[in-house]
């Protein structure tokens, strides 16, 4: 459930449950979340003898954007698995995947995303340099049906 304060909660705590139930391991450590969202459809009417010249806005079908989700390379292979398991013809490996904004003191959670039947549908090892000083990061692209926010 979500928690309302006067305060707006900062960005940088937050959990991911990648439907494995673990939201404290290393590997559930991620360091980006982008985007969570949802686009209504909306479809555009208008009969020849309306009154008013504009059309009505009629709303249809929703559509859930593409979630990626980036972390630091610590030679877990669980993003891999999975993604190998989808592309292999595992139907039944949909999950429901949860990212959880906590309060700055991780004492509350603020708010709640629930993807329901996500699947990873792109996975992006680190870009490696001889001369680099940055941290190797992985990236998963992720797609779901349905994102519920609580």
């Amino acid at each position: 459930m979500a928690e309302f304060r006067d305060r707006p909660y900062s960005q940088f705590n937050f959990l991911v449950d990648l439907g494995t139930g673990d939201t404290e391991s290393t590997q559930a450590g991620f360091q980006e979340v982008s985007g969570l969202g949802l686009e209504l459809n909306v479809a555009e009417y208008r009969n020849g003898n309306e009154k008013d010249n504009a059309p009505r806005k009629i709303t249809g079908s929703y559509k859930v954007p593409d979630v990626t989700l980036k972390r630091g390379v610590i030679g877990a292979l669980d993003l891999y698995q999975w993604v190998n398991q989808v592309r292999d013809g595992a139907q039944d490996q949909l999950r429901t995947v949860t990212i959880q904004l906590q309060s700055e003191d991780r004492a509350t959670i603020a708010m709640t995303w629930k993807l329901t039947n996500a699947r990873p549908m792109k996975y992006t090892a680190p870009t490696l340099s001889g001369p680099g000083t940055e941290v190797a990061i992985e990236e998963l692209v992720i797609c779901c049906e349905r994102i519920d926010i609580e």
